[in-house]
């Protein structure tokens, strides 16, 4: 190599081996976690007899540049495309599920009940269990205008929390009612159109100071004694005194007394949590909203949703009664594996090994995988001659639980010797003795 070809090479920069700040790789174990996570996410969703959905994760970004100053429309990742559109990442489903209610509504049997796993994105400053991707699982029910739906979805989510060890002594879930806020502060001569702007200032009074809550406050419009009142409002902790409050006649009243009889039916009341300082920072929640913490205090919210009834209407559509809720991957497993409940992914747990004792034997034993898999069983094939020591080695790592191994001697009758790993037995049979042992 001459002089300024050496030169050029060593200008070249170094390959940078992290994923992007934010992002995650996911190798096998981690994959195998995601899987579990996923898999249960599934099976509560069937259990509830919601169906699957998905969208791209590419969207028109006029679909989430919204005018309530959220937190979300600043944290877009977003860009114009070769075309001249400009498009985003989706922060959200949401929005993309709205879009396509709209497009079929009329032919849509209701009540919908769906759900999906989508990898969201946003930029956005990173803290214990908050990235800038995550997957979520969002259940979602269109066409119900009764707390009915949202009982049930608090059911699915306390349902999932139960299956995968955790109990209402962990976890609680915070609900209260947009509408009793509006009333509120209706009450107090806020404007309607002022409700969400301050509904997205409250949602950040844990993360800023309320000198900078009460700024941005009286930035769009609201006096002192309102603002005071309004963050005196915010302490109440119990329905009786959120009556005193909006009286007795309240209709959003009603629809939290009517929610909590209703978890009583199911039982999961003693997870439930009256607070009136949630309202969640998306502007488009309308009714009753929740969110799930941790009752150590030690991780951020959990999942959170609430009924958006208006949000068909924002985007021109026909209003149509909506709730649902968004269930990150992040926050949950830090706090499955802080609590010692999340499962083991180290081993892919593959039962059955099979290898050939020298090169000549491989084709049978590649007909002897083939076979084992023919039957529905999970097979590992070792594609290169190995020391039994070594082949051991694999074995444990794999997780499996038999080895068939493929040797001169045996094969001579057209045999093979099966090991079990875990009793240590073994014994030598013919290709279709093995299929019939190892398969139910």
């Amino acid at each position: 190599m001459s002089r300024s070809g050496m030169l050029r090479q060593k200008k070249q920069k170094k390959m940078d081996l992290n994923p992007p700040k934010g992002t995650r790789d996911f190798y096998p174990d981690e994959m195998r976690q995601r899987n579990w996570m996923f898999g249960m996410w599934k099976s509560v969703a069937a259990q509830y007899g919601f169906e699957e959905y998905d969208a791209p994760v590419l969207e028109n970004e006029d679909l989430y540049i919204r005018k309530a100053g959220e937190e979300v429309t600043q944290q877009l990742y977003n860009f114009e495309d070769k075309g001249g559109r400009r498009v985003s990442l989706r922060p959200e489903m949401t929005p993309s599920l709205a879009r396509m209610v709209m497009a079929k509504q009329r032919g849509l049997p209701l009540p919908l009940k769906w759900y999906s796993l989508p990898q969201c994105w946003r930029y956005e400053r990173m803290t214990r269990g908050r990235r800038r991707e995550h997957f979520q699982w969002n259940m979602d029910i269109w066409g119900v205008a009764g707390v009915t739906a949202e009982a049930e979805l608090l059911s699915a989510i306390t349902s999932f929390f139960e299956q995968v060890g955790l109990t209402s002594n962990d976890i609680g879930i915070k609900v209260n009612s947009r509408g009793a806020i509006q009333e509120i502060l209706l009450g107090l001569g806020v404007p309607e159109e002022k409700f969400a702007q301050t509904c997205v200032l409250v949602d950040k009074l844990e993360k800023m100071p309320r000198e900078a809550i009460e700024k941005e406050m009286q930035a769009v419009g609201l006096e002192m004694p309102v603002i005071d009142r309004i963050l005196e409002v915010l302490q109440t902790k119990d329905l009786d005194a959120m009556q005193e409050l909006v009286g007795k006649d309240s209709k959003a009243l009603g629809e939290l007394r009517n929610l909590f009889d209703l978890a009583e039916a199911y039982g999961y009341k003693d997870w439930l949590v009256f607070d009136a300082s949630v309202v969640r920072g998306l502007a488009y929640y309308t009714g009753i909203v929740f969110e799930g913490f941790d009752r150590k205090g030690e991780f951020r919210a959990i999942c959170g949703g609430g009924r958006y009834d208006k949000l068909l209407g924002s985007f021109g559509g026909e209003a149509l009664p909506a709730v649902g809720f968004g269930f990150g991957d992040a926050v949950i497993a830090e706090l499955l594996m802080a609590k010692g409940k999340m499962p083991s992914f180290a081993s892919p747990n593959i039962p059955v090994v099979v290898s050939a004792f020298e090169t000549a034997l491989q084709p049978v034993a590649a007909k002897v995988a083939s076979k084992l898999r023919g039957a529905g069983l999970d097979v590992d094939l070792m594609l290169d001659v190995k020391k039994p020591k070594q082949i051991l080695k694999h074995t444990d790592r794999v997780g499996a639980s038999y080895w068939v191994s493929v040797a001169p001697t045996e094969w001579k009758d057209e045999r093979v010797v099966l090991k079990n790993l875990n009793s240590k037995d073994q014994t030598d049979l013919s290709i279709d003795e093995l299929v019939e042992k190892l398969t139910p």
